[in-house]
């Protein structure tokens, strides 16, 4: 079954483009139009039961609901999905919990909702069962970034991957003594995607033949900070690490000024390399496992806009390894 991405890339324009053309929006030109519609014909694309509920919405808004917006990765994808919106014609209406459990009850348990948005983005936000029933109960069209629910559309990575081809990097330059900074599980809000890239730092080092070390794995929350505090951590252990995997670039950056201020060099002392691929990575020449954050955001409004694809249907994006600066081989 052709999608709203065929149709696009036979007419070779965006997917907001193709959505603002069917919908006889005027910011689309006559002739892109025609081009639009041709691809449409020619590809036999039909927009499912679901867009056209969306379509026949009320309020012509989105509601996009994250952990934390201050988050590069958070505000990255908000930023993505808000624009693809527009260009359709949608608001876009935020709801960001800042870390406080009470604020995604209150959100959930209400009744607003249902009556201030046409739809629901649920950006890396883990579902409590009572959680799903509650967005149940809205009958609105679900699309998911990250965190998977079988019932609903999703677009995400896969982060057991993405830790496993960072560590791999690693093992390759000769690292065998390779410490990790995960999350933190006693985060309410906290993602599944911590868990998950343990998960292929560990896989990893046993497909190589290493010991998984617990004293080598420190918890620490998603944040500049939580980096710095996890290397004092494993800067007092007996026999320190030579590499560090962090579970975002934010903690990598992290680890990295607290090696720094500790006298060490990097990557002369210790590699580090993070998942991300964040705005400063590049600026700190942090090696880097990149996920397209953006194309993230992109393809979740995408899918509610024309959503062809089955509603359970779950889209695996690509990572790539950036290597940089802060990764070599040991001494």
């Amino acid at each position: 079954m052709a999608t709203i991405d065929d149709v696009a890339r036979l007419a070779g324009v965006s997917t907001a483009t193709v959505s603002r053309a069917l919908r006889g929006l005027p910011e689309v030109s006559p002739p892109t139009r025609l081009r639009v519609l041709d691809a449409a014909r020619t590809l036999g694309y039909v927009a499912s039961p679901s867009a056209s509920r969306l379509a026949g919405g009320k309020t012509r808004a989105v509601g996009v609901v994250v952990p934390r917006i201050t988050r590069w990765f958070f505000a990255t994808v908000v930023e993505a999905i808000e624009e693809t919106l527009q260009g359709a014609g949608y608001d876009m209406v935020l709801y960001n919990l800042g870390g406080r459990p009470e604020a995604r009850r209150r959100l959930l348990r209400g009744a607003t909702l249902a009556h201030r948005v046409d739809a629901l983005v649920l950006v890396s936000f883990p579902l409590l069962p009572e959680d799903v029933l509650a967005v149940e109960s809205l009958a609105l069209p679900v699309a998911l970034v990250g965190e998977g629910e079988p019932r609903w559309t999703a677009v995400r990575i896969d982060d057991v991957a993405a830790a496993r081809t960072a560590t791999e990097h690693l093992i390759q330059l000769g690292h065998r003594r390779i410490a990790h900074i995960s999350g933190d599980p006693d985060d309410e809000l906290a993602v599944t995607a911590h868990i998950d890239r343990q998960h292929g730092y560990q896989c990893a080092l046993r497909a190589a033949g290493l010991t998984v070390d617990a004293a080598l794995d420190v918890q620490a929350p998603f944040t500049v900070a939580g980096g710095a505090h996890a290397i004092a951590e494993l800067l007092r252990r007996t026999e320190p690490p030579t590499a560090i995997v962090a579970a975002c670039d934010e903690m990598a950056i992290g680890a990295m000024t607290g090696l720094r201020e500790a006298g060490l060099r990097v990557p002369r002392d210790v590699s580090v390399i993070g998942i991300d691929d964040h705005d400063l990575a590049g600026a700190v020449g942090l090696s880097t496992v990149a996920q397209p954050a953006a194309e993230l955001g992109r393809r979740a409004a995408a899918m509610l806009l024309e959503p062809t694809l089955d509603p359970a249907c779950t889209i695996t994006l690509p990572t790539r390894l950036v290597v940089r600066d802060s990764t070599g081989s040991p001494r």
